[in-house]
């Protein structure tokens, strides 16, 4: 009987607290080490994959790049007119139409000569670009501005080395 007594005794003991800083610890630490891995995975991981996916430059790679822009800036700013581009407005079957005049902004030493050596592949691409766009693409808020984007993009492109800083819409009325 006294081997029973012991039993009965331990399960009326109380029992040692569940609780206390061990059992806190792991949300302790969740909820200090999450931020900074939320924030080094967008630093470190996400944005250097969507600037390459968007041709952008970093700003540890583009240092190099600020100085020439720099200069750049400091260097007299020609410009060149395209104007009177006109094209259908895409998805109207020829009833709308838009006309967009442009001036082309750089400041290259041979600016000018380039632009009037790929005149029409410039107008070509232009008017490519701007003939795939809907009324709806045209109406948008923010129309101007990625058409101004895709346009300097492929002005670049064709003219090389980043020749091309902005451009001007100086006209541009949908029909």
């Amino acid at each position: 009987m006294a081997v029973e007594k012991n039993n009965d005794d331990e399960a009326s003991a109380p029992a040692a607290p569940a609780g206390g800083f061990k059992a806190w610890l792991p949300l302790i630490v969740t909820i200090l080490l999450m931020p900074a891995l939320a924030f080094g995975v967008a630093q470190y991981v996400i944005l250097p994959q969507l600037e390459k996916g968007l041709g952008m430059k970093t700003e540890a790679a583009g240092a190099e790049s600020g100085k020439s822009k720099k200069e750049a800036a400091g260097a007299k700013q020609e410009s060149v007119l395209m104007n009177k581009l006109l094209v259908n407005v895409s998805g109207t079957m020829g009833a709308r139409y838009l006309l967009v005049s442009l001036s082309v902004a750089g400041s290259s030493a041979n600016f000018k000569e380039k632009m009037q050596e790929h005149d029409a592949q410039l107008r070509d691409m232009a008017c490519s670009s701007l003939a795939a766009k809907t009324l709806a693409d045209l109406e948008k808020p923010g129309a101007r501005n990625l058409i101004r984007s895709e346009l300097i993009t492929g002005f670049n492109n064709i003219l090389g080395d980043s020749m091309v800083q902005d451009i001007y819409l100086t006209e541009f009325a949908i029909q």
